[in-house]
């Protein structure tokens, strides 16, 4: 069988959440089959690296230069069409094989519209219903996202399988004192700190996390390291900064390469994710591979994730927040706990398992829609 994969968002230099995703997948799918045959699409040249060469996987460098999905790769599925076409990332072209399958990451802008752009909300939607009509089987990243693609886009659920995520095997705690100062120091960070990582974008509540600050700075010498890259609507984080008087409390650390992460996450004191709504959250399998305690939402998937190995808080609750952030920093043993149970949880998620999974759904995808 001849398996087709949009490969495309594993080549970003700066790879977040969904670019991970498909970045570690593909990996460990070609490390696992040696059977099939793979035809790699991409819209920029790979780097020579991203993937090791074997004789089954075949590179396609199809350069377009604007609508590369629904026109270049719509092209080359009429042209020369895979036998199963497999979409973990972004979106299934319009032209595509009977046999496709799609990852559908989550359905977060039905919950929060407010925290999008209108044009993203359009495109999310569209995109969404899009997939959920025309793939031959879904893949949900959790139950929760399952149950919105039931609900909201009246899937079948005999069209969908959950497949959890596994996490950058590289992510693991840093013990090294020298590491884990160098990399401090580096980012500019005091000895103690607490840190968020993902985009900066509306829904990850991240004003409501420096309103918690607030509360904690009368009390607790706190600070924060805010690390990720830009992304839509994050302007009024900077003035509210400077409103709230955090300047010498809050630092914006930009994107963090994959190297810095494991000793930068492993320093911190907690890690905080109070966002409003997460189709899974890969940045908390990533702190609790490294160890550090998680404080993160009680919404959307997060529970299923972290189960008894975080502190959970209702992200609307400003003060709920600060209190939880203070009852980590002030009991050692709450922190150990946490610790502990994080890298316990952390070993049911391996992306070995979810590579596994998937060929599975391949293998089986129905002819159909």
């Amino acid at each position: 069988m001849l398996i087709g994969i949009d490969a495309s968002r594993a080549a970003y230099s700066q790879r977040t959440g969904t670019e991970n995703y498909s970045l570690f997948l593909i990996r460990h799918m070609l490390q696992l089959d040696k059977a099939n045959q793979y035809r790699l699409y991409f819209s920029q040249a790979p780097a020579a690296d991203l993937f090791s060469p074997a004789p089954n996987v075949q590179i396609r460098h199809i350069p377009f230069p604007r609508l590369w999905t629904h026109l270049r790769l719509s092209f080359e599925m009429l042209a020369v069409a895979p036998d199963v076409l497999f979409v973990p990332a972004h979106v299934l072209p319009i032209l595509h094989p009977l046999r496709s399958v799609v990852t559908v990451h989550d359905l977060g802008y039905l919950h929060f519209p407010e925290a999008h752009t209108a044009w993203d909300r359009w495109y999310l939607q569209w995109s969404t219903e899009h997939n959920a009509r025309s793939a031959a089987h879904i893949i949900a990243d959790s139950e929760a996202t399952k149950r919105d693609l039931v609900q909201h886009c009246h899937v079948p659920e005999s069209k969908i399988s959950v497949v959890y995520p596994g996490y950058d095997p590289s992510i693991a705690p840093v013990s090294d004192l020298a590491v884990l100062d160098a990399v401090r120091k580096r980012y500019g960070l005091p000895s103690g700190y607490l840190i968020y990582v993902g985009t900066l974008q509306p829904r990850k509540n991240l004003i409501r996390l420096l309103d918690a600050m607030a509360i904690l700075a009368r009390d607790h010498d706190a600070h924060l390291a805010i690390a990720g890259k830009k992304g839509w609507l994050y302007e009024g984080l900077f003035a509210h900064v400077r409103k709230l008087g955090l300047e010498n409390r809050i630092t914006f650390t930009g994107y963090v390469p994959q190297g810095d992460l494991p000793a930068l996450i492993s320093g911190a004191n907690a890690f905080v994710l109070p966002s409003l709504y997460e189709g899974f959250g890969l940045p908390v399998l990533e702190a609790m591979a490294c160890g550090t305690p998680v404080i993160c939402s009680n919404t959307s998937s997060l529970p299923e994730v972290v189960g008894d190995a975080a502190v959970l808080i209702d992200p609307s609750d400003i003060s709920q927040l600060a209190q939880a952030i203070a009852s980590v920093l002030e009991s050692p043993h709450l922190r150990q706990e946490l610790r502990g149970r994080g890298l316990e949880r952390v070993k049911r998620f391996s992306w070995a398992d979810s590579a596994a999974a998937i060929l599975r759904v391949l293998d089986s995808a129905p002819w159909e829609a």
